[in-house]
């Protein structure tokens, strides 16, 4: 079973409960256009968005992308994936008639299609240690004396734009060094 670290965003029940097969993960509905009206849940996704990272995985169908869009409208910090199902022809096992533009949705794809993408998709697969933001305080990079140029010094060691807040450069270094590399690196420019 797929580990994924961020939270899924999808449509319906039905799409929760296909993907929870499928991956091991936190998964939301938004129980369709609810979202539209659910002051709650928008804060969850919210929080959620900043905290984990969403994925979005709706259908693809004109609801879906309103779903998405609308999710995309309220979501402005934090980390959105937009994964994107395939225009297939047809409908779901549970329905008499096809949807009303035709096409599967997230709970009409075939397993393989779904867990192809999202494994290709940028998730972590597994928790890493990170740098934490004390450690990171502690280092003197936020909230000191002179924070601000040791950011710089050590964001042009790696040749990161030096304009990155406190916040964003620990994300960063936390995406892109383990804390061992960034041990390093700070013992580098501290020298």
């Amino acid at each position: 079973m797929l580990k994924i670290e961020r939270t899924i965003i999808v449509e319906g029940n039905y799409d929760k409960i296909k993907l929870s097969n499928l991956v091991d993960a936190h998964i939301i509905a938004t129980n369709g256009f609810r979202i539209f009206r659910d002051k709650a849940m928008k804060d969850m996704i919210k929080a959620l968005c900043m905290k984990t990272g969403i994925i979005i995985l709706t259908d693809s169908d004109r609801a879906g992308f309103a779903i998405r869009n609308h999710i995309k409208s309220f979501c402005h910090e934090g980390e959105i994936l937009n994964l994107y199902i395939p225009d297939v022809k047809g409908k779901e096992k549970r329905k008499e008639e096809p949807s009303k533009e035709g096409l599967l949705g997230v709970e009409g794809m075939e397993d393989e299609v779904l867990i192809k993408l999202l494994s290709e998709a940028d998730v972590k697969k597994e928790k890493k240690s990170e740098v934490s933001y004390y450690e990171f305080y502690s280092d003197g990079f936020a909230g000191g004396m002179g924070s601000a140029a040791l950011r710089e010094k050590f964001l042009k060691e790696v040749n990161l734009p030096k304009r990155l807040s406190a916040k964003e450069m620990l994300n960063v270094i936390n995406r892109l060094f383990t804390p061992e590399e960034y041990r390093i690196i700070r013992e580098r420019i501290k020298a």
